[in-house]
């Protein structure tokens, strides 16, 4: 079968692999139908970064963690690329309950069991079932290489899913996959990173940082218009993401960057939810004292060097509040997607670029806000 690979920057091809069967009563096939590239992924797409990050890593300017999740030498190709799908179901295993084969169904990017300690407490991205204590191990997921598993990427033919009726969580009728195309990452870290401090702030202020995790800024402005924020400000450097921001109902404003700033100044009295996606540290740094008393601070990009200094003393004297991590989306899933099908929340207005799967080498090299790849779902009536 066909997969994506990343081979270096600049360069995607597609590649055979074998094709998945079922290994265990427990696990299902997939079909993508729908991929889009994730926020992160244009990081070695466009940029040369993996023997700097190698000699980051050695001198310690780069946090070692790095390393646990894309390897000692950072995304060395060739390497299956892509973790966010939506996908037909087109095999199950013998104790799969809850799907059908046909079904149209959205795959976290993150494999868990739905039964550890970790899972039972939300915390899908670190299933300890998955990710062993072993030293050096510290995701299970689609589409980062070998370090993460030997899982291989999204944009392919089929994919083998463990503990399917858990992982898999289904399309509802009428919700377009196109208008959902990320919800099995960016768009439902952008949900976590808005929604639930919104329910402990009814009516707060939001800010939202963008440039860095592009669509995942976007998403999370979208978000908090449609949830009742009595102020949402948006901030960036680039016109065309200001203008879907805006087209959103955010107020926005551009930026220019720079080391001492990326914000410029705004009104009001501070914010109680802030959303930090322009993956800088002085952007986290900015989104702290940024602050209202009690305020909290989601950070949903790559903060990469070992000094990111941050403002300790100001967020005790705020009581603020400071939520790091990768993105749990599995826990999320069911309440947005059962959200987007009753409110007709048009995701989709962050799509830049929509593009055949067969020219998925070309379009991945684009460099747009949030490309989506699709393809035609088969017909699996007669399965």
């Amino acid at each position: 079968m066909r997969e994506l690979n990343f081979i270096k920057t600049g360069v995607l091809e597609w590649r055979d692999r074998p094709e998945p069967t079922l290994l265990e009563p427990t696990d299902a096939l997939v079909r993508p139908i729908v991929a889009s590239r994730c926020d992160g992924d244009t990081l070695p797409i466009h940029r040369h970064v993996s023997r700097p990050m190698q000699a980051g890593l050695r001198a310690g300017l780069i946090d070692a963690s790095v390393g646990s999740i894309v390897g000692g030498l950072p995304f060395e190709g060739p390497f299956g690329i892509g973790h966010e799908a939506i996908a037909q179901v087109t095999e199950l295993g013998g104790e799969v309950t809850g799907l059908g084969v046909g079904d149209l169904v959205v795959v976290p990017w993150a494999i868990s069991c739905g039964t550890c300690r970790e899972c039972r407490l939300g915390i899908t991205a670190k299933c300890s079932t998955m990710t062993p204590t072993s030293p050096g191990k510290t995701l299970a997921c689609w589409g980062f290489g070998p370090t993460s598993g030997a899982w291989g990427g999204m944009v392919a033919d089929s994919l083998r899913v463990p503990f399917a009726s858990h992982m898999l969580v289904p399309l509802p009728k009428g919700v377009d996959p196109l208008r959902v195309a990320a919800a099995s990452d960016n768009l439902t870290d952008a949900w976590r990173a808005v929604v639930p401090p919104l329910r402990q702030r009814p009516g707060g202020r939001v800010l939202v940082l963008g440039g860095g995790g592009q669509s995942i800024g976007l998403y999370a402005a979208g978000l908090a218009v449609a949830h009742g924020a009595e102020v949402v400000d948006y901030v960036d450097d680039r016109t065309q993401r200001l203008e879907v921001a805006e087209g959103f109902g955010a107020t926005v404003h551009e930026v220019r960057r720079s080391r001492k700033s990326v914000l410029p100044a705004l009104p009001g009295t501070g914010y109680d939810v802030v959303v930090e996606a322009s993956s800088t540290s002085q952007g986290l740094r900015d989104a702290l004292r940024s602050l209202r008393p009690g305020g909290i601070c989601t950070g949903t990009g790559y903060y990469l060097g070992t000094g990111t200094m941050l403002p300790v003393m100001d967020m005790y004297a705020t009581s603020s509040q400071l939520n790091v991590g990768v993105s749990s989306v599995r826990p999320h899933l069911p309440e947005l997607l059962g959200w987007v099908a009753e409110t007709g929340f048009e995701a989709e207005r962050v799509t830049s670029l929509i593009a055949n799967w067969d020219d998925a080498p070309q379009a991945y090299l684009e460099r747009t806000t949030k490309l989506v790849l699709q393809r035609e779902a088969l017909d699996l009536t007669g399965a």
